[in-house]
């Protein structure tokens, strides 16, 4: 079994999240700059919801690149992966047309945090396929992105409660996180 078609498929599938997402976005029916007001927290959700899915691919390619053997359990596992990603459209909606109402951060953190979770599972089996020396093996590591990510999830969910800014700075962090430059995987596979 090659890893060719299940990166096609999922690449097809983050492509088409991605164009829901935009296509969710109503344009106003006025060509006056006051217009946009009310489409700010649209905007905002989207912005955010596009750089996680663009974490997503990224990783995925970059996972999958190191990846030698694939099994019928990681494509379930990707599967499970790409589930909680196409929910992504939905609470991004929700939450932007909501203005961040606390009941949309929540859910928005609860399908962050899951498709994280799913991550792991794909990255564990894919490992457990190829081995502990295996190349994604190595460049993983102790993956204190992968640990802290989750705590900040669950941080921001609760915090929704509190107030709806503190839970979206929580999600907000969690992106920075991972859109600082890791070299891991690209550092094993040059060595």
């Amino acid at each position: 079994m090659t890893k060719g078609r299940m990166e096609a498929f999922s690449d097809g599938v983050l492509a088409i999240i991605i164009t829901i997402m935009v296509l969710e976005i109503k344009v106003p029916h006025t060509a006056e700059l006051s217009a946009l007001k009310s489409l700010i927290p649209v905007l905002l959700s989207y912005i955010l919801s596009f750089i996680y899915i663009g974490i997503y691919w990224n990783n995925h390619h970059h996972m999958l690149h190191a990846t030698t053997r694939i099994n019928g359990g990681i494509l379930w596992a990707n599967l499970h992966l790409l589930f909680w990603l196409s929910l992504v459209p939905f609470v991004t909606g929700w939450m932007g047309e909501n203005h961040f109402a606390s009941i949309t951060m929540v859910f928005y953190g609860i399908v962050l945090l899951m498709a994280g979770i799913a991550y792991v599972i794909l990255q564990n089996l894919i490992i457990a396929k190829n081995g502990k020396e295996s190349t994604l093996s190595r460049a993983v590591g102790n993956d204190w992105k992968g640990k802290i990510s989750p705590v900040l999830y669950v941080l921001g969910i609760a915090s929704a409660f509190i107030h709806e800014a503190l839970s979206g700075m929580f999600y907000v962090v969690v992106a920075i996180i991972w859109l600082i430059p890791d070299k891991r995987i690209e550092k094993v596979v040059e060595d």
